[in-house]
């Protein structure tokens, strides 16, 4: 349920509100907008319509949220949009920003120098996962601890926000000595225990489409880490499996406006994975960034032929300050803005 308070109604009529409803057990969660104070009480409807809410001083009217994902839904934002920022740097709502770097950590020096490219380009943040979740159980895993450390490096040099990638939930302590934003990668977004845990740490959580997975159930995923009382999260739409055989993945263009209808959470595209080749990413991310995606994650590389893996979907860090002028004017086609910091 939705409990929307009238204009101007005081701190003390919201805390009346939330005091009674967490007096019986349902959880309240806040949403304050420019003009009204919006409560979502999650559980059984009707018992939270019997709490006699409408008589409370302040209240203007109960509306039902008809969709599962309550907190993820868009109306429980009336149709304002969440901004998730990140030291400094916008994402959502009007701004678009672009999260660069290697697939993986795979040295300090590939790490640094492209660290390097992507803050002198002028992206907002950087990407590299010191853990990697890799189909065969042979390829390489990523540095894992030993990577943490050279992300940290980088960050301290470039002052760019990093995210990063967290697969087991015995390493979030680690990870959020470094990390500004979570990944959850697609084979995780349906692990709700790790979604729980990221939702009480309070971090913000960029949570990629599971391969076969419809946007609804990508929903629901981030309703266990909003229920938590994490309000900053991130959808990615990283491409899935269809029948299709021409290409790795198939780049689900039309759930950036899908999503934008059906919640208020940002959308960022990824279109290094979906593509899995270079000359693929910009008109992906030409497309994604025109029809009003709120960000894009890519994977740059100094020299791909050398990369540990992803290699030939790594944009080249000598050709990403080009790709990320086209990327950013496309942008610019669906009136997003940019901050640099």
């Amino acid at each position: 349920m939705m409990i929307v308070m009238k204009e101007g109604a005081t701190a003390d009529q919201v805390e009346a509100v939330v005091e009674r409803v967490e007096s019986v057990g349902v959880k309240a969660h806040i949403s304050k907008g420019e003009l009204v104070t919006v409560i979502g009480a999650i559980r059984d409807r009707e018992h939270v319509a019997n709490l006699g809410l409408e008589g409370f001083p302040g209240v203007d009217h109960l509306v039902p949220i008809l969709k599962p994902y309550k907190l993820a839904s868009a109306q429980v934002k009336r149709g304002e949009r969440t901004v998730v920022e990140v030291d400094g740097r916008k994402l959502g709502g009007q701004y678009f920003a672009t999260i660069a770097g290697p697939c993986t950590v795979e040295s300090r020096e590939v790490m640094l120098d492209t660290a390097r490219v992507v803050r002198d380009a002028g992206a907002q943040m950087l990407r590299g996962g010191a853990y990697k979740p890799r189909t065969s159980p042979y390829s390489f895993q990523g540095l894992g601890d030993a990577g943490l450390p050279l992300l940290a490096e980088a960050k301290e040099e470039t002052g760019l926000p990093v995210v990063t990638e967290l697969m087991d939930v015995r390493d979030l302590e680690a990870i959020l000595e470094v990390a500004d934003v979570i990944q959850v990668g697609a084979r995780n977004m349906q692990n709700y225990t790790l979604l729980t845990e990221l939702g009480r740490a309070g971090r913000p959580v960029l949570l990629k489409r599971g391969l076969s997975s419809t946007l609804e159930e990508l929903l629901m995923s981030a309703e266990y880490i909003l229920k938590e009382g994490n309000p900053n999260v991130i959808l990615c739409e990283r491409g899935i499996r269809t029948f299709e055989t021409a290409y790795r993945f198939t780049l689900d263009l039309m759930a950036i406006p899908v999503l934008r209808e059906l919640s208020h959470l940002p959308v960022v595209i990824d279109p290094s994975h979906a593509a899995g080749r270079r000359d693929w990413v910009l008109p992906l991310s030409l497309a994604a960034a025109a029809a009003g995606a709120d960000g894009i994650i890519v994977e740059i590389h100094p020299e791909p032929e050398t990369a540990i893996c992803d290699g030939p979907q790594a944009v080249r860090n000598e050709d990403f300050a080009d790709y990320l002028r086209q990327v950013e004017a496309a942008a610019a086609i669906a009136r997003k803005e940019l901050v640099r910091v």
